[in-house]
């Protein structure tokens, strides 16, 4: 297998797919290697096999404001392979959905899923509807909508949706009332449900927490203290907000939180009511992040710009969407001393920023190793709904802890060079490639 003649097919049959084609290469380019040491993968061309999903639902979705004026959308479900298990990843309600980035999240979460070590295969789903400035009535019966087309094709040994960007506890809550509905039956085919009705304790909080933990062992690995780092953040989301929340816990300054207006500064480090004031405008209040620098003394406001160019610090986490840090900014963080960059969010880091930071010689996790913690809690909500059970907060976050040093564990075996710097990219390319190409191999070709 050579990958650039492969990218380069790929780039003729789907033409219009730039984000599923910069995913695909980022993986091929590093597990070309492996691949071409295992003749029998090439013989039943299983890097084609693999990279084209295995089917793609599309649909249109007719939704009544409460004016009474009728909304057309457009539903997708990427479900991308089952090797290892149920296809299993998030749903995405944003303006900016299509389907060449649902495809690069279903190809991305098929190798997280691997990564976890936990029965789940990879697929994504979303629509170009936004929940931003909407009702709680015109956001439930959307979401009843695209449930009502999807429902068939989503189960809880077939398919098992979460949220995503623009979906939270709220549209997973809508949308599992309607699926309940529809194939009347109360199973576990949703994960990051209430606690009432199945939902696992810290879900919300996984993804942050999870990349924290990376972080961690990440720092191990040079023996540096995350106390007193400063820590710049983008996003203000669940993955932005639970991050900074553990992060605080462990005596980091959070320097920086951002949405899609803007970034706000905070040189002397986010304070813990600070935090819960962010929890409430971007939870409760559905505000924006410049409301936060109105409210406090000493906050930098930012408009329409990202935190790498202004804010330096020592530690970096993208928790906001794909390719916010170009190189230029991935520049600008190495010149302003960052010394580590672990991904929450899918994707942040163009090609250039990837190779800037390998350049340098930074720690840095692609979000496929650093934000699984949200799938893993995920896939032990799985677990507890299909035993009937419900483990405590100390259970699951144990069992998180775990999961996220075995995936470092992972990356350092596969990633590791020859002058021991740890090539993340690699090794959880490597690492999550060989379990679902070994599985595909074993069950024939499908």
């Amino acid at each position: 297998m050579k990958a650039a003649e492969v990218i380069d097919d790929l780039k003729r049959r789907f033409p219009n797919e730039p984000e599923y084609i910069q995913a695909v290469d980022e993986v091929l380019t590093t597990i070309e290697d492996v691949y071409n040491d295992n003749p029998e993968f090439e013989r039943y061309n299983l890097i084609e096999r693999l990279c084209i999903p295995d089917r793609i639902f599309s649909f249109r979705v007719s939704w009544v404001d409460d004016k009474g004026k009728v909304h057309n959308n457009m539903g997708y479900r990427v479900q991308h392979n089952n090797a290892i298990g149920p296809y299993k990843g998030g749903i995405r309600f944003h303006s900016s959905v299509n389907l060449s980035i649902l495809k690069f999240l279903a190809f991305e979460q098929t190798f997280k899923n691997s990564l976890t070590t936990l029965a789940m295969g990879g697929a994504k789903g979303g629509s170009d509807f936004s929940p931003r400035g909407k009702s709680d009535m015109e956001v439930m019966r959307f979401c009843q909508a695209f449930i009502s087309e999807l429902w068939r094709q989503i189960g809880p040994d077939t398919d098992v949706p979460a949220g995503d960007i623009g979906v939270g506890g709220r549209e997973v809550g809508y949308m599992f009332g309607q699926y309940k509905k529809m194939a009347r039956e109360f199973t576990g085919t949703f994960t990051g449900k209430g606690l009432e009705f199945g939902g696992s304790k810290i879900r919300p909080e996984a993804t942050g927490y999870g990349n924290v933990y990376f972080l961690l062992e990440m720092l191990k690995t040079r023996g540096i203290d995350i106390k007193d780092k400063k820590v710049a953040i983008s996003g203000s989301g669940n993955v932005a907000t639970y991050t900074a929340e553990k992060l605080l816990a462990l005596g980091a300054k959070v320097v920086s939180m951002s949405d899609s207006d803007g970034t706000v500064h905070i040189p002397g480090g986010l304070t813990r009511e600070q935090l819960d004031y962010i929890f409430k405008l971007k939870n409760i209040y559905r505000g924006r992040i410049r409301e936060f620098a109105e409210e406090y003394d000493g906050v930098e406001y930012y408009e329409g710009e990202r935190p790498w160019h202004r804010v330096k610090c020592d530690i970096a986490m993208p928790s906001a969407t794909q390719n916010e840090i170009d190189g230029d900014d991935a520049r600008a963080l190495i010149a302003g001393g960052c010394m580590a960059v672990s991904e929450g969010a899918n994707m942040p880091s163009t090609p250039e920023a990837i190779r800037e930071f390998q350049k340098a010689r930074l720690l840095y996790a692609p979000g496929k190793a650093a934000n699984a913690g949200g799938v893993s809690v995920s896939g032990l909500e799985m677990a507890q709904n299909s035993q009937k059970l419900s483990w405590t907060e100390e259970e699951v976050d144990a069992k998180l802890k775990q999961i996220m040093s075995d995936i470092h564990t992972q990356c350092v075996k596969y990633g590791t060079e020859e002058d021991g710097y740890i090539n993340y990219v690699k090794g959880a390319n490597v690492a999550g490639f060989m379990k679902v190409a070994r599985a595909m191999m074993a069950q024939g070709i499908l």
